[in-house]
């Protein structure tokens, strides 16, 4: 069901003890322009603008290279079908609730259905600031790749920062128009940089290393050793992108079914391709040396393996389009934080205005503008940090691009597991726990193995930035998610105290909501209220 311009109900909240009928309704439409444009986008453009998040080509060339330098576990490719495995499990819940809930707001639109207003408030802010931290430490990456191509090919020295804020300059324009033009410019980009991953993958297959085309990385002993709960953290990151397919429901087509398939589709076909990937990688040295052939080569090993393979040629073409790849993810992941904002904005989590969308492109443009300003202000703080002439090399992939891609990271891992405890109490609640009991299993699986995950993140954290013992980076840096979890829970409080029929709209959006419908059809007076506090 697509905001189309009817009228939306949910049930307004009465007392702690809360019930429902027809005199107690909450109108949740705001008309069309609190409204995201429906049939934007199908399946196709979905998938692609989802997987685009992912940046295949910078996980394979940046991520995975690093793993095998810095934490030295030859059994990378095992551990992508492991977390493929926890990633389903998590789907199964997470893709139900999507059938239920269409709501830009995604991560905190379902837990505020399923845990309250207030926990619902204070998951928004942790979105808002993991996916801005994410997409801001993306412009730290793509400085550096540009001015390294600069200066090889042009002897051109430009400091990082200089493409880093045109970068910001022109995803802001697009993240303002048409997300059926978004979907078309990512799914370009996207093809190609799978096209360039097919080929240097193939060619070492061809031309294997010296233990030829072991299988030696996927045996489980391959997972021992110190920098195991490193690289699982290390790892996730590579998936981060799937879970944003309910962000677009409002915009699809057919939201009770596109969103599930796109998050089932991308999560096997990251799984399988990151595993493939990172097992040719070994393949290419020979699993025996891999680790020491990162830690000669860094970030430049997918270079250097493809360079006596396919030529010179071949290897600047990709830098090229390592450069686009890491384009279409800063696009992906601006468009995410651009719904979340206007999510906010519409039900009063934020300012007012951020809940409109433009008449000419039925686009969140506040919201659009909104992050551009916050990315503008992180790589401006960086630049004016760099002192050097020609700018620190290490600054924007060591510094701007680590932390913030790990404090995203963290702020990931901490929503989806709660979002996996959500859909548990959403369908018990709702007096469906026993027909959705295999979903709400795996929920639970998916919810412990995500808490022992950011449990290794949050206690290796020194490791997954480089700092040293001691450093106050390991404590400052996750501690902005508990930062921004703690003002969203507060003013959801503080909602609930002064504005209760506006904290009851937490997560409503502008979409009225099948279950609860289907209840107060059938017990009017009765039927439960959708934010009860614990």
């Amino acid at each position: 069901m697509g905001s189309t311009g009817k009228t939306s109900s949910a049930a307004a909240p009465a007392a702690p003890g809360r019930t429902t009928g027809p005199d107690s309704q909450i109108r949740t439409f705001k008309g069309t322009e609190r409204a995201l444009r429906a049939d934007r986008i199908g399946t196709p453009g979905l998938l692609l603008s989802v997987l685009a998040a992912s940046a295949p080509l910078m996980v394979v060339a940046g991520v995975m290279a690093t793993t095998y330098q810095v934490m030295g576990i030859v059994g990378q490719p095992l551990l992508f079908v492991i977390l493929g495995a926890v990633m389903a499990l998590f789907s199964v819940g997470y893709a139900e609730m999507s059938r239920h809930v269409h709501n830009a707001g995604a991560f905190y639109a379902y837990i505020a259905r399923g845990l309250g207003g207030t926990v619902g408030a204070g998951a928004s802010f942790v979105a808002l600031a993991a996916y801005s931290t994410l997409q801001c430490g993306i412009y730290g990456m793509f400085g550096f790749e540009v001015s390294g191509l600069l200066e090889r090919h042009f002897s051109l020295t430009v400091a990082w920062w200089i493409p880093g804020l045109l970068a910001v300059a022109v995803t802001g324009v697009l993240g303002a128009l048409k997300i059926d033009l978004n979907a078309k410019v990512l799914g370009v980009l996207l093809c190609i940089e799978v096209a360039m991953i097919v080929v240097f993958d193939t060619s070492f297959a061809a031309q294997p290393g010296p233990q030829g085309l072991s299988l030696h990385a996927f045996d489980p002993a391959t997972l021992g050793g110190a920098g195991l709960g490193t690289t699982l953290a290390f790892a996730v990151t590579a998936f981060v992108g799937f879970e944003q397919a309910p962000v677009y429901a409002e915009e699809t087509s057919r939201p009770g079914t596109v969103v599930a398939r796109v998050m089932f589709l991308c999560v096997g076909i990251v799984a399988v391709f990151f595993a493939l990937s990172s097992w040719l990688i070994g393949v290419a040295t020979g699993p025996d040396h891999v680790v020491a052939t990162a830690g000669k080569y860094g970030p430049q090993l997918i270079f250097a393996l493809s360079e006596p393979r396919l030529g010179t040629v071949f290897v600047d073409v990709l830098h090229l389009f390592f450069v686009t790849g890491i384009f279409a993810s800063m696009l992906s992941f601006h468009n995410v934080v651009a719904r979340y904002a206007f999510a906010m904005g519409r039900e009063g989590l934020l300012p007012g205005p951020l809940g409109r969308t433009t008449k000419a492109s039925g686009a969140p443009a506040l919201g659009s503008l909104l992050q551009t300003v916050i990315a503008l202000l992180v790589v401006t703080a960086f630049a004016v940090a760099d002192d050097k002439p020609a700018g620190d090399p290490t600054a924007p992939v060591l510094q701007l691009f680590t932390w913030a891609g790990n404090v995203g990271a963290i702020g990931v891992i901490l929503l989806m597991a709660t979002a996996s405890l959500a859909v548990i109490v959403f369908f018990v609640r709702r007096g469906a726990g026993r027909a959705q009991a295999p979903r709400l299993l795996c929920a639970a699986l998916a919810a412990l193995a995500l808490l022992v995950v950011l449990g290794y993140a949050v206690t290796d954290f020194d490791v997954l930035v480089s700092a040293g013992q001691g450093s106050v980076l390991t404590w400052l840096l996750p501690s902005l998610i508990g930062i921004a979890a703690a003002v969203g829970l507060v003013h959801g409080r503080v909602l609930r105290a002064r504005q209760p029929e506006l904290h009851a709209r937490i997560g409503l959006g502008n979409e009225a909501f099948q279950l609860d419908k289907a209840a107060g059809a059938a017990t009017p007076a009765t039927a439960s209220a959708p934010h009860e506090e614990n």
